[in-house]
Formats: structure tokens, C-alpha cells, sequence
């Protein structure tokens, strides 16, 4: 079954922005992948109409086909992520098949990013761990030292 979507905006700005968004691209990002600047491609988000040239460019640093920016709708987006989960399956099953490459699903992106999160809390705990082995160990070396001195 075909889905056609409305698009109630040709604003070509608006949908870089809204994808970039929904592919966790900053602007920052997008502008050091085109060789611009953060305010030039904030500029191009609020413009009506881009030329193709730069619309190809975008859509190259972004890993998407210039058509997804031309023919992007709010409401597509909301209907395909809609209709990608169901109840029958749940987002762990996602979580299995995430790797390091590039993630296009947002709610994988999020996934992903919970679990760098974790990593990152359990690096830091066994870190607290050993700072506080350190000083134990520093502590009992100075009881030792001044115990001896008496």
C-alpha cells in the first residue's frame, strides 16, 4: 500500500531543519560538513527556497537524498515513526542491533545515546572507586608513618 503525504510548506529552510533536527545533527555539525559557518546554515534553515546546488550539498552532509528535503512533511515523519514500532515489538529489540555506524532512526539515535550515557556513569563510578582506594591507602600510609614517629 502507497502512502502519499501533503506537503503543506515548500519551505526547503524549514525542512533542513526539521530533518537535522530528527537526525541529531547540530548545526555546528551540518556547518563544518558544507564548510560554512553556524550562522550561514542557520540562514539557510530560515530561507524559503534553496538553489539545488545547495540543496544537493545538504543533503550529502547529511546522508540523505535531496528528495527526503524537497518532499519532507511533518506529518509523513510523524505516520512513518508512527508506524515503525508496534506494541508486538519493543524498543530493546532495537537496542540489539544498534552499532557504531550511522544511525538513521531517531529512536535508535536516543537508544544509543542512553547507552553511551550508562558507559560513560560506569567508567566514571570505577574511577570514583579508585580515587577512593587511593586515598585509603594514603590515609592508612600516614596512620602507619605517625604511629612510627611516637
Amino acid at each position: 500500500m502507497e502512502t502519499n503525504y501533503r506537503v503543506n510548506r515548500k519551505h526547503l529552510g524549514y525542512n533542513v531543519k526539521r530533518l537535522r533536527e530528527i537526525l541529531g545533527v547540530k548545526q555546528e555539525d551540518l556547518a563544518e560538513r558544507l564548510y560554512l559557518t553556524q550562522q550561514s546554515v542557520s540562514k539557510l534553515e530560515n530561507k524559503e527556497d534553496l538553489d539545488n546546488e545547495i540543496l544537493e550539498r545538504i543533503a550529502n552532509a547529511m546522508n540523505i537524498p535531496s528528495a527526503a528535503i524537497k518532499n519532507f512533511s511533518d506529518e509523513g515523519a510523524v505516520h512513518i515513526i508512527s508506524n515503525t514500532f508496534s506494541d508486538n515489538v519493543s524498543v530493546n529489540d532495537y537496542a540489539g542491533s544498534i552499532n557504531n555506524s550511522s544511525i538513521n532512526n531517531p529512536i535508535e539515535r536516543i537508544v544509543q545515546l542512553y547507552d553511551e550515557k550508562v558507559e560513560l556513569y560506569e567508567r566514571m563510578l570505577q574511577s570514583e572507586k579508585e580515587k577512593v582506594t587511593l586515598l585509603e591507602e594514603l590515609v592508612k600510609s600516614k596512620l602507619i608513618s605517625g604511629n612510627e614517629g611516637s
